[in-house]
């Protein structure tokens, strides 16, 4: 199956081609045109449909919605040099698009991975920045501190020790139509969270040439960009929603990256997991509403 193709986008979405930092960026967009910009920045081992539940409720809200596929990920340009996935460049990305699209200032909204790079934002470049809202992911610089302390957060870690090696992960995250991917998934979300229908468009991403190496690279360039991270405060607006049942991520790592804001609201959903806008879907959508609208 290919890559969801934009035939098959509900009605009122878009997907465009649009330029990064230096690379071209593959992104679904919503909502009126001069409405004010939020951009949605998905996780490991996601792409832009990873919001699928959010994209239509923000957009009538009356946002301008880009979801954009990271780089390395489905259809976005897939440098091969580690280092094109350092934290700088990743964010310089969502600064790349945001100029292409004609906008100084937006707000922005991450997941995982794209919480990470949405902390980087809030934290190097306020002036661009809005607001920010964090789904299940830590502040970079709080990460690596609380993990040295807190060795329940080194057990839940240990893959990301395994991702270190080279072509090996490729090969076991690979094997058996992304086997390990889909059940990795499966097994930390609710049951139900994600549904038969979603695996093709899943695997179709997974298989894009170059795409599982470059995903794998955000984990590779990390250790280069969080050890002796210096903390930078947050002053712009944060709003943090946190599924309790995270398999991957202590709930400490909350107030760990609050610690870091002027001004940061924390919402704790005790059923959900890692996967918290897929799981709880309405009621993450009314509190980024109410946050971002």
């Amino acid at each position: 199956m290919p890559a969801l193709s934009a035939a098959a986008l509900p009605a009122g979405w878009q997907s465009l081609r649009i330029p990064g930092h230096g690379i071209g960026l593959h992104a679904v967009t919503a909502g009126p045109e001069d409405g004010r910009l939020v951009v949605l920045l998905h996780g490991f081992p996601e792409f832009w449909y990873g919001w699928r539940h959010q994209i239509g409720p923000l957009a009538e809200a009356g946002l301008r919605i880009v979801v954009p596929d990271q780089r390395g990920y489905n259809l976005s340009d897939k440098p091969a040099q580690i280092a094109a996935y350092r934290l700088d460049a990743l964010a310089d990305d969502m600064l790349g698009l945001a100029d292409a699209l004609g906008t100084e200032r937006f707000s922005v909204v991450g997941h995982d991975w794209g919480a990470v790079v949405a902390w980087h934002l809030a934290s190097r470049d306020p002036g661009r920045i809005e607001r920010a809202a964090i789904l299940n992911g830590p502040h970079p610089a709080s990460y690596l501190p609380f993990l040295s302390r807190h060795p329940k957060q080194a057990m839940k870690s240990y893959y990301v020790g395994l991702f270190q090696f080279p072509w090996l992960p490729e090969l076991a995250l690979s094997a058996g139509h992304f086997f390990v991917l889909k059940n990795t998934m499966v097994r930390s979300g609710r049951s139900g969270t994600f549904a038969a229908a979603d695996w093709p468009h899943y695997r179709a991403a997974w298989r894009q040439p170059g795409a599982l190496s470059a995903m794998l690279n955000w984990y590779r360039a990390r250790a280069r960009d969080f050890a002796g991270l210096r903390p930078r405060r947050v002053g712009v607006p944060v709003r943090i929603i946190w599924g309790e049942r995270d398999a991957f991520l202590e709930s400490g790592l909350v107030a760990e990256s609050a610690a870091l804001c002027d001004n940061a609201e924390i919402f704790r959903l005790k059923d959900a997991t890692h996967w918290v806008q897929h799981d709880a879907p309405d009621e993450v959508n009314r509190l980024l509403r109410e946050f971002l609208a």
